[in-house]
């Protein structure tokens, strides 16, 4: 149902079931999946398609142009995927030329208020963003991560999968999976073993990963000693693998 005083574009493509509350403006490059419902006063533009069954509430901006002084108003893209939940207040931004040109967020989000996604963030399945949490640009979040509130992430940071960050974090490096995180900046406080234990890793998989966080974090070693000790146990143990192949890859550095 499209509320009567709704502007939806003629150009805009709606698939049957999307719901759009009273006084949304949905443009003309927009594509929405069956089965989403769109909120009050919420404002989708630009070159975004939203998937299926998605729940975006009052007051969104969804697919405005990036902030971003370089942006000069290139053909790029907002990509939302199916099952998300965007509470009130959410800003999504289009990508720019300066990356692959796309703002992506995954399937079965939960993001809560005031959450920001800037220009080419890249963010995956099953996270949860809590209040206020936002995203520079360039930033990418892999599956199951969880974002405190008021947690601040810096440009072309990448914020690793099961991680999670504790309320008011300023992520300035990059976070490794399974890590848990707080403070400004950031520090490692061990491992997420109560999300890793919710999702059915288990007690081998979690004391394989902690061993490897003692690597990282506990033994002394230097970064590249660390990376080769804990490549080694991946071999062994297959819930590192994660971990190793995405400490062997970090130009920011690792959050210490």
């Amino acid at each position: 149902m499209i509320h009567p005083t709704a502007i939806v574009d003629p150009a805009a493509r709606l698939e049957a079931g999307v719901e759009v509350g009273a006084y949304s403006i949905i443009g003309p490059d927009v594509e929405i999946g069956t089965g989403t419902r769109v909120g009050p006063h919420v404002v989708i533009e630009g070159h975004t398609r939203i998937g299926r069954d998605n729940e975006i509430f009052q007051f969104c901006s969804i697919g405005a142009q990036p902030q971003d002084k370089k942006y000069d108003r290139e053909n790029t893209r907002l990509e939302i995927g199916d099952r998300n939940t965007i509470r009130e207040f959410c800003s999504f931004n289009v990508g720019t030329s300066q990356d692959a040109g796309v703002t992506r967020v995954g399937n079965d989000n939960w993001i809560m208020a005031y959450v920001h996604v800037a220009h080419d963030c890249q963010v995956g399945n099953n996270t949860i963003f809590a209040n206020n949490a936002t995203l520079a640009g360039h930033v990418h979040v892999g599956d199951w991560a969880i974002l405190g509130g008021f947690t601040g992430v810096h440009q072309f940071v990448r914020v690793g999968a099961h991680s999670f960050c504790g309320v008011g974090t300023v992520l300035l490096q990059d976070l490794p999976p399974y890590v848990t995180v707080s403070g400004n900046p950031a520090s490692p406080r061990g491992i997420n073993s109560e999300g890793l234990k919710r999702r059915g890793f288990s007690g081998d998989d979690i004391r394989a990963i902690k061993r490897a966080y003692k690597r990282l974090y506990r033994d002394g070693l230097s970064l590249e000693d660390a990376r080769v000790a804990i490549a080694e146990a991946a071999q062994v143990d297959s819930a590192v693998v994660l971990f190793s192949e995405f400490i062997s890859k970090t130009d920011r550095g690792l959050v210490r």
